[in-house]
């Protein structure tokens, strides 16, 4: 259903699905073989203030990117050894989800290309706006934010940052997005390098 929101860039030559992980990356798969695009993973990681995770100081991306958010850091006058062991801690996460997805192939290009850049579902929003701003410093040309489900409150916001916004259902009643799933189970390492992995045959025909 989220493909059919996106059949617009079906075989387009200068776009590439990439999948947050961990739970977008199984949406992001199919969505790339009904589209016929190229799949890989953008790695995000939020650097939430200590005892408020959901409040993101800024992130840090795939290719050494690191966004702030200065509204954040300056209103709450982070201290500068907090911010900074923080984002040491997050930066090794994002290294070592680098090497266990990837090995030792190089993160996706994104200049001058439309990037679909998809997650499992956005409640906060704080991730792929994360992943948004890493990607227009990569000078991606469009970014296109892509969920199956989205909750009202932040559709706006994510409106705000990316060229385009698609979802299959914007939701006043958002509990937390396993609620629309009838599997959540967590996805692992395992499953994402199986899915980079295997042969991007789009789906044609009967097997729609």
């Amino acid at each position: 259903m989220l493909a059919r929101e996106l059949s617009a860039y079906e075989n387009c030559a200068d776009a590439l699905v990439l999948g947050l992980p961990r739970g977008g990356v199984p949406v992001a798969s199919v969505v790339a073989r009904e589209l016929c695009l190229p799949l890989d993973v953008f790695v995000v990681r939020k650097l939430g203030l200590p005892g408020y995770p959901e409040l993101a100081m800024g992130a840090i991306a795939s290719g050494g990117v690191r966004s702030l958010n200065s509204e954040v850091l300056t209103s709450l006058d982070v201290p500068d050894d907090i911010f900074e062991e923080i984002t040491a801690r997050e930066q090794e996460e994002v290294t070592r989800r680098e090497r266990a997805y990837r090995g030792e192939r190089p993160p996706p290009d994104v200049a001058g290309k439309t990037i679909i850049l998809v997650d499992d579902g956005i409640a906060t929003g704080s991730t792929m706006i994360a992943g948004v701003r890493a990607l227009e410093q990569q000078d991606a040309a469009r970014i296109v934010a892509a969920a199956p489900v989205i909750a009202t409150s932040t559709y706006p916001q994510i409106k705000r940052v990316a060229d385009e916004v698609a979802a299959v259902l914007i939701s006043d009643e958002f509990g937390g997005v396993g609620s629309f799933y009838e599997d959540f189970s967590q996805t692992t390492d395992d499953e994402v390098r199986a899915l980079l992995r295997s042969p991007n045959e789009c789906f044609r025909g009967d097997d729609r």
